[in-house]
């Protein structure tokens, strides 16, 4: 058993789960988190590869679906930043964790990958574990912050499943530094014209938050995952990214206060296990 691989994996599913932490103590624009995370990201990575001398990778062309990727990319981040600004980090995150479920009813009517009755059960299933979320009292009030929250978090959760969707689609002789650089950096291209006007609240107290939140989240979370999944089954590595909406949930109730009841902590694992399931549920059809 690879126990640093392992490691890599679990801490690489805590550090993506840290953006919400930045986002909220610096109280800036999710236009500008966003800019930061993926352009700072990018920069560390380019780092990253001029000191191991694998630089001239980047030469090659990534392909449309890299580039395509990048736009989801900057879509989910961005939404789920501002859907965190609305709602709590627990809701939020749930909401993005459907995606993986949801791309799986995409690829069912478009891709040819017919679901099964127990992939349909787990869906069900984490669409009653988020109803639990809500306590199933869903407030529709078009004014109110959590249904604003609640359309942003289902925006960023649309955005996820189109970066899963056409992540399908890279070729697999793209080096996965390439792909992964290029949509950082196509991201953080697509936020300039979104982020400028809010420059200006950038205080000097938010430098160092806004370089950590490229350096954590942005490229070691990203760094970890690679090697973790050199080293891991994929299903294994999906599996333990599951951590990540544990640890949002725990950084929001530790650290921001953000209670759960016992019901909505029901419906925070219902929707995990709903998404563990299925990940072991295609190991095994394979």
């Amino acid at each position: 058993m690879n126990m640093l691989a392992f490691f890599y994996a679990f801490a690489s599913a805590v550090l993506m789960g840290t953006v919400g932490i930045f986002s909220k103590i610096t109280g800036l624009p999710a236009e500008i988190i966003t800019f930061f995370r993926l352009m700072i990201g990018a920069f560390f990575l380019l780092f990253f590869l001029m000191a191991r001398g694998e630089l001239k990778i980047l030469r090659a062309w990534p392909g449309w679906p890299v580039i395509i990727n990048g736009f989801f990319l900057a879509g989910f981040i961005i939404f789920y930043v501002q859907a965190m600004n609305y709602t709590s980090m627990a809701n939020a995150i749930m909401l993005v964790y459907l995606a993986p479920l949801t791309a799986s009813i995409i690829a069912h009517f478009f891709l040819n990958e017919r679901l099964n009755m127990p992939s349909t059960a787990l869906i069900f299933i984490a669409v009653f574990g988020f109803a639990m979320m809500m306590e199933f009292n869903l407030e529709l009030s078009r004014s109110s912050r959590e249904f604003i929250g609640l359309c942003y978090g289902m925006t960023a959760s649309f955005s996820y499943t189109g970066f899963i969707l056409v992540n399908r689609l890279i070729k697999p002789e793209i080096h996965v530094y390439v792909r992964t650089y290029y949509q950082l950096l196509t991201g953080a291209v697509v936020m300039i014209p979104f982020m400028i006007s809010g420059l200006g609240l950038i205080q000097p107290s938010h430098l160092g938050w806004l370089v950590g939140v490229g350096l954590l989240p942005g490229f070691l979370g990203i760094l970890f995952a690679v090697i973790a999944l050199s080293r891991l089954p994929a299903a294994t590595f999906c599996t333990i990214a599951y951590v990540e909406p544990v640890a949002v949930v725990i950084f929001g109730w530790t650290i921001f206060a953000e209670k759960l009841s016992l019901l909505q902590m029901a419906g925070c694992l219902l929707i995990i296990g709903a998404g563990v399931s299925k990940v072991l549920l295609a190991r095994y059809q394979k």
